[in-house]
């Protein structure tokens, strides 16, 4: 007879560590534990976050490394507009979410990381063009 494993229980870090780790604002952190996208917890008068429910960062993930090779190259959103054939606007509101990174100023123009650009394009691709970027993942 084959017995199952019971479950994994969550792990649960102090939300002071969590941010430490995994390099998130702690305002942020709070901001999505209210809105019910992590689930967090009072331990003996301290704010606890489990682990398993906390955004992964888009830098840890294969999808994010596929797109290396653009690392720190500058675009300018106009031209990264057109490159990927995205609104101007759309990468402006992914820029001020901090899904794209600034890198420089040329005059007037924001040059954005160019690995950010094409991470954020491929999902949005996947998603057909229509569903919003989300806080888990980075885009």
């Amino acid at each position: 007879m084959v017995t199952k494993a019971p479950p994994a229980l969550p792990t649960f870090i102090p939300l002071d560590e969590a941010a430490r780790k995994y390099g998130y604002d702690e305002a942020r952190l709070r901001a999505l534990i209210e809105r019910g996208r992590i689930k967090a917890a009072m331990v003996m008068g301290e704010l606890v976050v489990d682990e398993e429910t906390l955004p992964r960062r888009k830098e840890d993930m294969p999808e994010y490394k596929k797109f290396e090779h653009l690392s720190g190259l500058p675009l300018s959103i106009r031209e990264a507009a057109r490159a990927y054939n995205i609104y101007p606007s759309t990468l402006q509101r992914w820029v001020a979410k901090g899904y794209i990174k600034i890198i420089g100023r040329e005059g007037r123009k924001v040059l954005v990381d160019q690995q950010d650009v094409a991470y954020c394009a491929s999902i949005y691709e996947q998603r057909n063009f229509q569903y919003p970027l989300s806080d888990r993942g980075g885009c």
